[in-house]
């Protein structure tokens, strides 16, 4: 297999699953697109420029160090399995995600966009409350922009703690944290994604906390701040105020 060829896999539970059941996973995944861009497209674009800065920063700054097995759950388009393959500590990354749509059509677009060392990386769908993995199996569990999607975000981080190996990490990135100063935009914001037929769930920094908490997971709370020169400055003294931007990372004792 060559570094640019993935590998997927059709689970048998997720094959029969009713079609309606497949069709709602699907819309779901266009619509967590739409909620952010215009267009496929624009993702793509984002995704290459900025998007591609957040391992660097997570290696330099909040000192992950990416090794061994690697699961990314509901990763959609897969940038950061791309991202996470390209890394030579890192032996096999497994990408997975309730839809099998994105990880068939989408994934190989950004991996070859990204460079992904694609070998490396096998492709599944898996539903990440109930994880069809064994106990202690990975280094690390990531995820982007996912758990605030969860029906239930605690059922979620115990099943990552579950196929965590002793001292295995979970890391969530790109999560909406309401900041702690409230601003007028909020309410237009919520009726704007509810009129594209997106109901996305937002919570406080608190809220995660406690999620973590439940889940007897250690969670240590890293600020992320991608931005370079005198913004970056700014940045690190607004977030937690007027946005908020975090790393959580979770060590399984």
């Amino acid at each position: 297999m060559s570094q640019t060829e993935s590998r997927y896999i059709e689970k048998k539970a997720h094959a029969s699953r009713p079609a309606h059941e497949r069709e709602l996973a699907l819309r779901a995944a266009e619509a967590r697109l739409v909620r952010e861009f215009a267009n496929e497209e624009e993702w793509l674009r984002t995704v290459k420029k900025d998007f591609t800065k957040f391992v660097p920063f997570l290696v330099r700054n909040c000192g992950l160090n990416f090794r061994g097995r690697i699961l990314e759950i509901g990763a959609d388009g897969g940038w950061l399995s791309a991202e996470l393959s390209k890394l030579p500590r890192v032996v096999e990354v497994v990408t997975t995600d309730l839809s099998a749509a994105p990880l068939k059509e989408r994934t190989p677009k950004v991996f070859k966009l990204l460079g992904a060392h694609a070998a490396k990386i096998t492709r599944m769908p898996s539903d990440f409350h109930q994880l069809d993995f064994p106990n202690h199996h990975f280094d690390f569990v990531v995820c982007a922009a996912v758990l605030h999607r969860a029906s239930n975000i605690v059922q979620v981080l115990r099943e990552a703690k579950r196929v965590l190996k002793p001292g295995g990490q979970f890391l969530a990135i790109r999560e909406p944290v309401w900041p702690l100063v409230k601003i007028k935009s909020r309410t237009k914001m919520l009726a704007r994604l509810v009129a594209t037929g997106v109901n996305e769930r937002f919570y406080t920094l608190a809220d995660y906390k406690e999620f973590f908490k439940q889940a007897a997971l250690p969670l240590e709370v890293k600020r992320v701040n991608l931005s370079t020169g005198f913004k970056y400055y700014v940045n690190k003294v607004v977030n937690g105020l007027t946005h908020a931007r975090y790393a959580f990372v979770g060590t399984r004792r």
